[in-house]
């Protein structure tokens, strides 16, 4: 890896993108070229102040056309919803592009958007790259890894564990919690499209191992809550919904080779069912020889909060391996073509 400090651009600036415009602004590796944000009380505010440290100098723009025109090796691109258009103009600009929105591998479902990924990449002479903790590490990544010292592999199962009383966010209301069960068990807050994009990760693994994934089924299931839950912006009420389980499972020969379950509740204690699905974070099991298992997890803080780092995590995913995407040959560079990425800058 070379040793050239590499200018970046931070686009959108949520709880992802502030965690990258810190570490930009605090890692040497790292030159901040530019910030957009798609909210009007941000434009023309500094990007330190956005995200709470010092003044960089950096001054935040709502122009796409002003980024796509600026000199920089890559973009973090990290808005709300996907745009693949606009990461094709990113990438055909002649900027490398990681993207915690993925696309992350080509499964069937998603060839059409990496043919038009390559298509860009090829155009710009640059790479793409679709990180995350989940799609993108904890599914993926991190089972590809474990499994390299295995003796034979039945079935891997990953845990997905957050505690939403604990670490209150915007998808508390948008997942549907406070809504009656059989409400939400028919109208699911998760998209119908869900299983398929973390089928992008059973499918990565599945190559991994020499297998492919043939087929993806899911299920769902809710508890409620034992009495009102209070939190920041409001009240669950007792009897609605206060926990959420979706298990979706990948086949492979006539059988479930991935599992993924998604257990998100407003504090385990305050449900019913009350689930054993350990603290927040995430934890691998693999069924085999030998038998395994492995947990991501925050250590607690004095204060003994339960604390999930999915976000921070999220944007540090992409963020440590922009140096190895830029080094890379132009194309979709996926975690088989990084291999095990050198990071720069983190023992500082």
């Amino acid at each position: 890896m070379s040793a050239k400090t590499y200018r970046v651009v931070q686009w959108a600036t949520g709880h992802v993108g502030k965690t990258a415009i810190r570490h930009f602004a605090d890692n040497p590796a790292f030159e901040l070229a530019g910030v957009l944000v798609t909210n009007p009380e941000k434009v023309g505010k500094d990007a330190g102040e956005i995200a709470r440290i010092g003044a960089t100098g950096v001054i935040a723009t709502d122009d796409p056309e002003a980024i796509i025109a600026m000199d920089a090796d890559c973009v973090h691109f990290a808005p709300l919803m996907p745009d693949l258009d606009m990461v094709c103009r990113l990438l055909r600009s002649g900027k490398n592009v990681v993207s915690p929105l993925g696309p992350f591998y080509p499964f069937e479902r998603y060839k059409p958007d990496f043919e038009k990924l390559a298509a860009a990449c090829e155009d710009g002479g640059t790479s793409f790259h679709g990180s995350g903790i989940h799609p993108g590490f904890a599914g993926d990544l991190l089972p590809l890894t474990l499994v390299r010292i295995m003796e034979r592999v039945e079935r891997i199962h990953l845990y997905e564990v957050i505690d939403h009383l604990a670490n209150p966010s915007n998808y508390i209301e948008f997942m549907g919690f406070g809504r009656e069960p059989d409400d939400l068990l028919a109208n699911p807050g998760r998209s119908p499209e869900a299983p398929y994009m973390f089928g992008q990760s059973m499918q990565m693994v599945a190559e991994g191992l020499g297998k492919s994934i043939e087929d993806i089924t899911a299920d769902f299931n809710v508890a409620v809550a034992t009495h009102d839950i209070e939190y920041p912006n409001g009240v669950i009420r007792k009897g609605t919904v206060a926990g959420q389980h979706y298990e979706w499972s990948g086949w492979s020969g006539g059988k479930p080779l991935v599992t993924y379950h998604c257990f998100w509740t407003m504090g385990p204690e305050n449900i019913d069912p009350q689930w054993d699905c350990g603290d927040s974070g995430y934890r691998v099991r693999i069924e085999g020889d030998p038998p395994m298992e492995a947990t991501v997890k925050a250590l607690p803080p004095a204060d003994g909060e339960r604390r999930y780092l999915g976000l921070p995590w999220t944007a540090m995913a992409g963020v440590n391996v922009i140096p190895a995407v830029c080094d890379a040959a132009p194309g979709i560079v996926t975690h088989f073509e990084l291999g095990t990425a050198r990071t720069r800058g983190l023992a500082r």
